[in-house]
This record gives C-alpha cells, sequence and structure tokens, in this order.
C-alpha cells in the first residue's frame, strides 16, 4: 500500500509506455491516488485491459494509441487528453525499450531509431505540456533513466548512450522551466523485475548477480518505482528538482 498524496486527487497525469510492465503499475498507482490519468501505448490488448480494469474500479483513466517515434502523433494524441481531462500537471516519460543489439551490428538508422524509442519523444512530451503546467501554476515532470549506462552495462550501446543523455535532458528542463514553478527529475531504476525481464533476461546466472551486486538481497519489483515517483509527482516534493533519484537495491 502506497502513502496517500492527497494533492495527486484530481490531478491530471500523463504516463508514456503505461500499458505493461513498469508503466502499468504507474498508471494503477496514480489512479489510486484519484488521479485523472491518460497513458500511451502502441500495445492495444493490455492496455485495453488495464484501462477497462481501472475504469470499472471507479478510476478516472484513458488510453491512446500512440507511436512516440511519431512526434506529430505524440502533439495531437497530448491535445486529446487535454481535452478529455484538463491541463496536464505531471508527466511521466516512462517509455523506453532495452532491446539488446551488438556494438558491431549498429548502422546509422539502427541508432536513430533507438533514440527515438528511448529519448527523442521525452523533450518533445515535455514541450507538448509545458504551457499547461505553466497555466496551472506549476508541474512536475519525471524523465525516466536507467543505471545501466552508470554500471557500465555491454550489450546495447544505443539504449545506455540514450539514458545517459536523459539526464541532460532533466537538467536542461529543470533550468529552463523552473521559473514557471516546474519541477524536472530523472528516476533511474535499476534491475526491476518485470514479466518481459523474466521471459527474456531472468536466469541463473542474473539471479546469481542480483544478489552478488545488491545491498538488498531480492528482486526489485515495479512497485518498488512506485513510492518515488508518486513523492516526486506530488507537492511534497515541492522543492526538488534537477535531481536525480536513483532505485536499485543498493547495487554496488
Amino acid at each position: 500500500m502506497s502513502a496517500r498524496f492527497p494533492d495527486l486527487e484530481g490531478k491530471v497525469v500523463l504516463i508514456t509506455g503505461g500499458g505493461s510492465g513498469i508503466g502499468a503499475h504507474l498508471v494503477r498507482g496514480f489512479a489510486e491516488q484519484g488521479a485523472a490519468v491518460a497513458f500511451f501505448d502502441i500495445a492495444d490488448e493490455p492496455s485495453r485491459a488495464l484501462e477497462q480494469e481501472l475504469k470499472q474500479a471507479g478510476h478516472q483513466v484513458a488510453y491512446q494509441h500512440c507511436d512516440l517515434t511519431d512526434i506529430p502523433a505524440v502533439q495531437a494524441a497530448i491535445v486529446q487528453v487535454r481535452e478529455t481531462f484538463g491541463p496536464i500537471g505531471v508527466l511521466i516519460n516512462n517509455a523506453a525499450h532495452d532491446e539488446r543489439h551488438d556494438f558491431q551490428d549498429v548502422t546509422p538508422e539502427y541508432w536513430d531509431q533507438r533514440f527515438a524509442v528511448n529519448l527523442k519523444h521525452q523533450f518533445f512530451c515535455a514541450q507538448a505540456v509545458h504551457d499547461d503546467m505553466k497555466q496551472l501554476g506549476g508541474g512536475s515532470i519525471i524523465n525516466m533513466g536507467s543505471t545501466s549506462w552508470i554500471i557500465g552495462m555491454g550489450t546495447m550501446p544505443c539504449y545506455t548512450t540514450a539514458k545517459s543523455a536523459v539526464e541532460g535532458l532533466t537538467r536542461s528542463l529543470a533550468r529552463a522551466l523552473g521559473p514557471d514553478n516546474i519541477r524536472v527529475n530523472t528516476v533511474l531504476p535499476g534491475w526491476i523485475i518485470t514479466k518481459r525481464q523474466e521471459e527474456l533476461w531472468l536466469d541463473a546466472a542474473g539471479e546469481k548477480k542480483i544478489l552478488d551486486n545488491q545491498c538488498l538481497q531480492r528482486q526489485l519489483k515495479p512497485d518498488d518505482l512506485l513510492g518515488p515517483i508518486l513523492f516526486l509527482a506530488s507537492d511534497a516534493a515541492a522543492a526538488c528538482t534537477n535531481q536525480r533519484f536513483i532505485v536499485d537495491g543498493g547495487w554496488v
């Protein structure tokens, strides 16, 4: 059970990549706080199921199919969120894709596509909600980074490079938007075990790596991210901006 943040009740929250994994937990968590939650994804089946589940429970939730690599489509989708719920007060740039790839196989086209999936949309989503947050007298933007580049993880150089750039984006936006009382922070998850991680990457060697490297001797789950993100979205974090918040179980 997460802590309650009363100021989130009725607030309009936009979450990208909200149909499954970490994003779905965030959608559910903000809905349970009483927020009006819009979320984007390209996976229609799980996204519509989540939307239906939460609506039946009495929550304000709206799913929109949106390819985040199509910036005009992103901008149009954000207009639709505004028309449905009103001005957006919280943006969580969650969507990403940690596809493994070999250094020698990377082409210019693949590089650009990986940056489109993992970085570019974060800037343009922030740009599109700026006027909403200014109108509201402030807001919170939370960019999802990754500890993968800090620990020197291999097998996905495009992903780790894009994720390292998220911190530069956060620092630039925090400075630019601070005069409008808009806070911008980065959350860096460690190895968060989702269904996808279990199916693709988590094996006996991975289990051992977690125990060898984490101070906390357990798997981290998406709910471990929910509390810190709710805090950063709320007025409880009113003086927190331009920061990185690492949630990795003490990876050393």
